[in-house]
């Protein structure tokens, strides 16, 4: 495979730039390079300036997500011509010879060659011809890469799925799970708060699947470790499937530094979709488990993942889905038109929707899903709640911080204190037109 050639290719790089796209586990990842880049001595810069070396963390879940993955690595060259340019993630991991022709790509890493990924960018030179960084199946790849932000640190816990849901690539391009140990969770949370962050996020493919592959170790252990033996001021668990959710896990909630948000993927409010996307509940017991949570942590949101047009999906499944979000209230859902993934089974079903009949389903819960969100947090204004202050913007000549509350609302506040990194009590008071929550800080 032979590479890009740029005679003005930089032989010390000095910049770099990377832009992620997709889930929490990425964002993650392209924290911990970011860290690994600045550790090597290089600057970070931001994606629209010049760099040295401008790296695409990308996504696959959808034929969308692959789409922007092409487009972000031409405009890449075109803004970095004697750039080094590299790809990684899931569509890195799933279609690397690909990738690899492009043009405008150096070099190409999957999920699992990510911990070696900076070592081979600054020690790559283009001369031997071949641009794809061989990917890795087994299960000893080095995937305990942590990370931090400005104001919060997202930690893998754990990576990989066993599900194999009817539509999902993920399971092939993130593998089989394994789990880190809780020792080394634990250390790295304390050497978050000891630099300055002030919230952990757990995050991983399957967070709730947490130490089946652990001598005695489990999701609930993990946080009740992490409650008990670091100074977190704020935990927040990322994504959780019903049937992990148990009575026990939810009395960890009593502890105040665990934030009060639960997102669980709904995908359909049918039990006939949700057998052929083989997903391991029914609409009954995803409810219940809403329920479960609201009953203990009344001021908690739930939010949700929500596929429409998934093969076969006739108008009665879709009014199903529609009624149980309409039902349930959710704080905020993400609404995604089903994509045929190459690789999945989901792929050879032959009742495949029209795009017209998908993106007519889609506005309708995209609808819902504003009226919702608006709602829940017309509630709660009034509340008092803690918000982790995460900038500062301008807009129509005022400026104000933004931040977000514990239970996941995004809201906005003016105060000449300087409150950038700080987590202090804001009294909501209304709701723009955007969905916004102005609050006045406590």
């Amino acid at each position: 495979m032979q590479t890009q050639t740029n005679e003005a290719k930089a032989t010390n790089p000095t910049t770099f730039a990377i832009e992620t796209h997709g889930c929490k586990l990425n964002q993650a990842d392209t924290l911990a390079l970011t860290r690994e880049f600045a550790e090597a001595g290089l600057k970070h810069v931001r994606e629209d300036e010049p760099a040295d070396v401008y790296v695409v963390n990308s996504c696959t879940v959808t034929h969308v997500a692959d789409k922007k993955a092409r487009q972000s690595l031409r405009a890449a060259r075109r803004r970095n011509p004697s750039a080094t340019i590299v790809v990684t993630g899931c569509y890195a991991q799933r279609s690397p010879k690909q990738l690899a022709d492009m043009f405008a790509i150096d070099l190409v890493f999957g999920n699992v060659d990510k911990s070696r990924l900076v070592r081979q960018v600054i020690d790559w030179r283009g001369e031997n011809g071949d641009n794809t960084v061989p990917c890795a199946t087994g299960d000893d790849a080095d995937y305990t890469m942590p990370s931090v932000c400005r104001t919060r640190a997202m930690v893998k816990i754990q990576e990989g799925c066993n599900q194999v849901c009817a539509y999902c690539i993920v399971p092939k391009v993130r593998g089989r799970e394994r789990s880190v140990s809780p020792d080394s969770l634990v250390d790295e949370v304390r050497r978050l708060i000891k630099s300055g962050y002030r919230e952990v996020v757990l995050t991983g493919t399957q967070l709730g699947s947490y130490g089946f592959d652990l001598l005695e170790a489990s999701l609930y252990s993990l946080i009740a470790s992490v409650l008990s033996q670091t100074d977190v001021e704020r935990l927040r668990v990322s994504s959780l499937q019903p049937r992990e959710i148990s009575d026990e896990l939810i009395d960890l909630w009593d502890n105040e530094r665990l934030c009060p948000h639960f997102h669980m993927p709904l995908q359909s409010g049918s039990d006939r979709i949700l057998s052929r996307m083989r997903r391991r509940y029914t609409a009954q017991e995803y409810a219940e488990t809403v329920s479960r949570i609201r009953a203990r942590i009344p001021h908690a949101s739930v939010t949700a993942d929500v596929i429409v047009g998934f093969p076969g999906e006739t108008d009665d499944d879709f009014q199903a889905t529609y009624n149980i979000c309409e039902s349930i209230r959710f704080a905020d859902m993400h609404v995604f038109p089903y994509s045929v993934r190459p690789g999945t089974s989901a792929a050879h079903f032959k009742e495949q929707l029209r795009p017209d009949v998908k993106s007519e389903r889609m506005s309708a819960l995209l609808a819902l899903s504003k009226s919702q969100m608006r709602q829940f947090r017309q509630e709660r204004l009034g509340d008092t709640r803690p918000v982790l202050w995460e900038s500062q913007t301008t807009i129509s000549g005022e400026s104000f911080w933004t931040g977000l509350t514990d239970n996941y609302i995004r809201v906005r506040a003016q105060s000449e204190r300087m409150l950038l990194n700080e987590i202090t009590g804001g009294i909501l008071r209304s709701v723009d037109a955007h969905g916004t929550v102005i609050a006045e800080v406590a």
